[in-house]
Formats: structure tokens, sequence, C-alpha cells
């Protein structure tokens, strides 16, 4: 009876540790919410957003494996406008699922966005002093990277791969977080396996689906898709040198995936707000990125294709 009881409760502790809208919606509105004034590089809410991932890391249980302890500090500059503050400091927040692999798969997502309007890149008409929130962009993807990071440090199994979770700082910036990480890797580059990246992955549109580059930068992702099935709509697309900081990963020829639901009248406005994130799609998109992440962990560590 007891063996018989045990059976029944593995479904439940698997199930437990899914990805849940509820969680998504809660990381999101923390992190979009108004008091957060956009997540700005160098500014006091850029590093409560970083407290917070580090927060969340430090409760799954993941080792730190930043410079000091789960921080990698750099510094950042601001290049596309001329502002007095144009050296800002920034920080990547690092968390390692150690499986005592010989190779590690990288899970990352930029967590700062365009603060108060005023280092570039808005596509406000008027958008000095105009908090940008970024819930989609990026705060839908930090929200991904926890509720995976959660899964797999939860899920009771150990896999065949370690896994490095990375919240990267300065992404708006120019990937300077990625960069900074790669030029100053805390574990060694021929070490890791592959790269997913997730940036603006909560506005799902149906006609759509969801966008999965990098499709072509190792031969062994159409394996890993094949036969690959989901609730969503998805596609894939050959190219991974562009979108987001899989771009710094590609440009060191290490393969990526780059997860992203397509641009909207939202981008790099005010307006980007927590009410317009589809939490529910959002769950749909993790379960497939984790089904993804599951067949390629049954295959050997991948060989870069650089697309052509």
């Amino acid at each position: 009876m007891r063996f018989f009881l045990l059976l029944l409760c593995f479904p439940l502790v698997s199930l437990a540790q899914e990805p849940a809208s509820q969680r998504i919606r809660k990381h999101v509105q923390f992190l979009a919410a108004d008091a957060m004034k956009g997540r700005g590089t160098g500014s006091p809410e850029n590093a409560k957003a970083a407290r917070y991932i580090e927060k969340q890391f430090r409760r799954y249980g993941l080792a730190p494996l930043g410079t000091n302890g789960y921080r990698q500090a750099f510094t950042a500059k601001v290049r596309r406008v001329v502002v007095p503050d144009s050296l800002r400091p920034a920080e990547n927040v690092i968390g390692f699922l150690d499986n005592g692999a010989p190779y590690t798969i990288v899970i990352g997502a930029h967590y700062d966005h365009l603060g108060m309007g005023r280092q570039g890149s808005s596509l406000d008409s008027l958008p000095h002093d105009k908090i940008h929130n970024g819930a989609d962009d990026n705060a839908s993807g930090v929200a991904g990277l926890l509720e995976l990071a959660r899964h797999y440090a939860k899920n009771g199994v150990k896999e065949p791969y370690n896994l490095l979770f990375m919240a990267f700082g300065a992404e708006e910036l120019g990937l300077q977080g990625s960069r900074y990480f790669l030029n100053n890797p805390t574990l060694p580059l021929d070490k890791l396996n592959f790269m997913i990246c997730m940036d603006m992955i909560g506005r799902y549109n149906p006609d759509r689906g969801v966008g999965i580059g990098g499709y072509g930068t190792s031969a062994t992702w159409p394996d890993v898709f094949t036969g690959v099935t989901s609730s969503i709509k998805f596609f894939t697309d050959r190219a991974g040198n562009g979108g987001s900081d899989n771009a710094a990963f590609y440009a060191k020829q290490i393969p990526v995936l780059f997860f992203h639901t397509g641009g909207h009248p939202d981008y790099h406005k005010p307006s980007d707000d927590p009410d317009k994130i589809d939490v529910d799609a959002e769950k749909h998109i993790l379960d497939l990125e984790i089904t993804l992440l599951n067949r390629a962990m049954q295959h050997p560590k991948m060989t870069f294709t650089p697309v052509k």
C-alpha cells in the first residue's frame, strides 16, 4: 500500500513544480510596477530588481556563481544619447544548478528596461520622465527565467546537464551584461552546451504564435524539435544572431534558442504595462520550453553551426 501511495504522489510532485500563471503574474507585477520606475540601468529600482531575482534564486537553492555571491558587477555605458551619468553600475545575477555534469546549459533573460525614458531607445514621442514599465520587455522573460529555475531546482530529477540561470543587466544599452559575462565567464565557455534566451514572451498572438529563433545554430535542433507538439502555436527561425542576449552567445559560437512573442504597439513605450501580459499563454510557452530542454538534454553536447 505504501508503494502504491508513493506512485500516486509522484505526478502530484511533478505538477507542483510546473510553471504557474499566478506566479508569472506575481513576478511581472513586481518587476513592472510603477514603483520600479522602469528598472533603468544604474537606478535604485534596477538594483531592487536584482535583489528580487537573487532572493528567488536563493529560495530555489541555486548556488551562487557570480564574482560576489550571485552578482557579477560591471560598468555599463549609455551610448545612444548624451547624459551626465553615462557610466552606470550594473550587475548580472547568476544562479547555478549543479548536477555534477561535464557540460552546462545557460537559461537567460535581461531584467533592465528604459527607466524614465532618458537613456535612449524609447519610441514614445516625448519619453522624458515617463515610466517605461517594460512588462513584456522584459519582466515577462524574467518571470519565465524564475519559473524555469524553480521547475528544475525542485523537480526531484538530476538532469544530465548542469543549468546556469542568468538575469542579464544592461541589455537595453547594447547587450552589455551578456557580453561582459562572455568576456569574463564564471564558468569556462567550452563547458557550455547551448543557451536559451527569453525576451518579450508575454504578448502571445494566436495568429502569429511564439517565434523560436536559433533553429539553425546546431544540426541537433531539428532532431530536438521532431514530433514536438504544444497547446500554443509556434514556429522556428534559423537565425540566432539577433533579437537579444542570445546574439552575444551566438557570436561566441554557442548554439542558441530565442523565444519571442513578437512586436506590438507598446514596444519601448510607457504603455508596456503588466495588465497586458497573457500569463496563461506564457505558462504554455514555458511548458514548451521544458519539453524542448528535456529533449535536448538527451543529446550529446551540441556542435555550433553558423547561419548563413
